[in-house]
């Protein structure tokens, strides 16, 4: 049977105590928690809705209430999830958390492992476990959402017999979906067509465009931080990165607002019809390939990401997950509800729609389901040749403090204010002062 490990026993006994008591006291999972409310601040977005639904179905079986206090982007959760520590108001228990946002403050979540049964934790791929571990304690458990990018294209763009000429012509070789990322800014000025079609798009705010450009300087051979923990993205690897998104934004082959998108406004634009290709995440393999939701459904191809100029592919990557407050009053219920929304069959859920599951028995599920769908095959062999190359971004807690300094100045360059080199010079005085006063440095 599945077990809950109660917390209050873990405090009161030595660990050699613990196998007889746990065998009288833990309950079976989804376990019984009538009269407790759990309060919830959650990523917001549609492609979560889905996996939410099920909420109403850990209630039924546990008697318990989740209240949802919050449900925003992930950038604007962070921001009020600083404030509630600033101000001492961290009186919610569970948290939508990501392992680029997790190392800023580990110490306001509790150890999942000490309230979770072990054979529950082993079910998850040992990497993403290993990841969501930060002082020795697991801070978060695992969703279907681990994160890396591949190439979405529109395929009649490619098969079309006069863009395959003109293109040959113009740039001196074959109009195929592209393998490095010249190729995607050739062929992004070749099908652009403004205002009312772009080569391609990306995020151009906040943490989004400084993960990108972390990726982009990566696979141009270069350091975002070097050996030392230091800024080292102000190199030539750094500038040829950053003059990469200079170049589409002058030629116009990306929107003219696009230093304004987050994820869900590359979704949906892609989804539009008005964009040739976009790099983005596996969760929307299966909202760009529905003619409900998508212009776009049936003309859906997929690639692994790009390389830089050092040949090596962009793979920043990441996961998604929940955690579980320290001050939390039920702690096993939480621990219950996070378990409940990263099961078996919630990642089958989520990964029906596109997103990769972490949990190694899904994976296996999910190859099955793909065989009898050619798309679905697709985005997988694509989305596991980027994983080969998958590269979290700097474990310093300070990770987000830094992009929230450095994207500016990334933006500043991107609409003319200033040239590559003088906005990395600023960004990386910023994120040293930043690593500095952290006494990181």
């Amino acid at each position: 049977m599945k077990r809950l490990k109660t917390g209050l026993a873990l405090g009161m006994f030595a660990a050699s105590a613990l196998a007889p008591f746990m065998a009288q006291a833990a309950t079976d999972l989804p376990g019984s928690f009538p009269g407790i409310t759990i309060d919830a601040k959650l990523i917001g977005g549609q492609q979560y809705e889905a996996l939410y639904a099920r909420i109403a179905d850990w209630e039924k079986a546990t008697g318990a209430k989740v209240n949802i206090v919050s449900k925003k982007n992930h950038f604007e959760l962070d921001k009020e999830i600083k404030s509630d520590i600033a101000t001492g108001t961290l009186t919610w228990c569970v948290a939508s958390n990501h392992s680029s946002f997790a190392p800023q403050y580990p110490g306001i979540y509790t150890d999942l492992a000490q309230l979770l049964p072990k054979e529950e934790i082993d079910a998850f791929v040992p990497a993403n476990i290993k990841a969501a571990t930060l002082d020795d304690k697991l801070v978060m458990l695992p969703r279907a959402q681990f994160d890396v990018s591949a190439l979405y294209y529109q395929k009649h763009l490619y098969a079309d017999a006069a863009n395959q000429k003109a293109f040959k012509e113009k740039f001196g070789y074959d109009l195929t979906p592209p393998t490095t990322w010249a190729q995607v800014s050739d062929q992004a000025k070749f099908f652009s067509n403004p205002p009312d079609f772009y080569g391609t798009q990306f995020a151009g705010k906040e943490e989004a465009i400084n993960g990108r450009f972390y990726e982009m300087v990566v696979a141009n051979g270069g350091q975002y931080l070097d050996g030392e923990g230091r800024p080292a993205f102000n190199s030539q690897a750094g500038i040829d990165a950053l003059n990469w998104f200079v170049d589409l934004y002058k030629a116009k082959a990306v929107p003219v607002g696009t230093t304004s998108y987050l994820w869900d406004d590359l979704g949906q634009g892609f989804a539009s019809g008005s964009i040739a290709l976009d790099l983005d995440w596996p969760g929307w393999a299966s909202f760009f390939n529905d003619p409900k939701s998508s212009k776009v459904a049936g003309d859906v191809g997929v690639v692994p990401a790009p390389t830089g100029t050092a040949g090596i592919p962009t793979g920043w990557s990441g996961f998604h997950g929940f955690s579980v407050t320290e001050d939390c009053a039920n702690k096993d219920a939480a621990a219950s509800l996070v378990w409940f929304l990263t099961n078996e069959e919630s990642q089958k859920l989520e990964s029906k729609a596109g997103p990769l599951p972490t949990r190694t028995a899904v994976w296996d599920w999910l190859v099955e389901q793909a065989k009898s769908d050619p798309y679905r095959m697709d985005v997988l062999k694509a989305f596991q040749a980027s994983a080969k190359h998958a590269v979290p971004v700097p474990r310093t807690p300070e990770w987000i403090e830094i992009s929230n300094a450095v994207y500016p100045e990334l933006q500043a360059a991107i609409l003319g204010d200033k040239t590559a080199k003088e906005a990395l010079d600023d960004a990386a005085a910023k994120a040293t002062e930043i690593l500095e006063y952290a006494g990181a440095l």
